[in-house]
């Protein structure tokens, strides 16, 4: 009776050994599965988040080309006519064929319409003075089309989209040929109404 009775304590404490690990071994699957479970929540946020931040980046790009896109027409016609202003203020200076063949062709007309009786005075001004005058013309001409194309391009900020400043190069370039145009236009007015380079006395 004594031994079986020690059988049995000793088989159900076996049992619930067993129980108990069994149930230890429940809990740190469960435990595992949780830490899985949170482990893997935390993996799919992270790869939303990212999944996010790369949309928001894609949408940025787009946004700046779509910018650019529609800056760049208005940017490349405002630095061609910065440009332009200044090959024309340079062009006032430095003479064109344009003011060539005006001058040839005052010089001819001079000499058509002048008799070879005329005055040494009334020969020059009609063979040199008119063919000086021309060319002074001409080149006033270039200086006020440069000067009015740069003012033009440094004044197109102001009606154009606000918020948008206009490139510094486009800038300097535009206030270059404004300059040379008024030097420009200067000269050939001074030119034209013989304050300098005037027609040399006959007598």
């Amino acid at each position: 009776m004594g031994t079986k009775t020690v059988d049995e304590a000793g088989a159900e404490t076996g049992t619930e050994a067993k129980s108990d690990e069994a149930k230890v071994d429940t809990t740190k699957v469960e435990e595992t599965t949780e830490t899985t479970e949170v482990t893997e929540a935390e993996t799919d946020a992270e790869a939303t988040a990212d999944e996010s931040e790369e949309a928001e980046e894609a949408d940025d790009e787009v946004d700046g080309l779509r910018a650019d896109t529609q800056e760049g027409p208005s940017s490349v016609g405002q630095g061609a006519g910065a440009v332009v202003s200044a090959g024309l203020g340079l062009v006032s200076l430095t003479g064109s064929w344009v003011a060539t063949v005006a001058a040839a062709r005052e010089t001819l007309v001079g000499q058509l319409q002048t008799s070879s009786s005329a005055t040494v005075a009334t020969q020059v001004k009609e063979v040199y003075g008119d063919a000086w005058a021309a060319t002074a013309l001409t080149g006033g001409l270039f200086a006020l089309a440069a000067l009015i194309v740069g003012v033009v391009v440094l004044a197109r900020p102001a009606f154009g989209a606000p918020g948008k400043p206009q490139p510094a190069w486009i800038k300097s370039v535009a206030w270059g040929g404004v300059a040379l145009g008024v030097i420009g236009l200067l000269l050939a007015v001074a030119k034209y109404t013989d304050i300098i380079l005037g027609l040399p006395s006959a007598s």
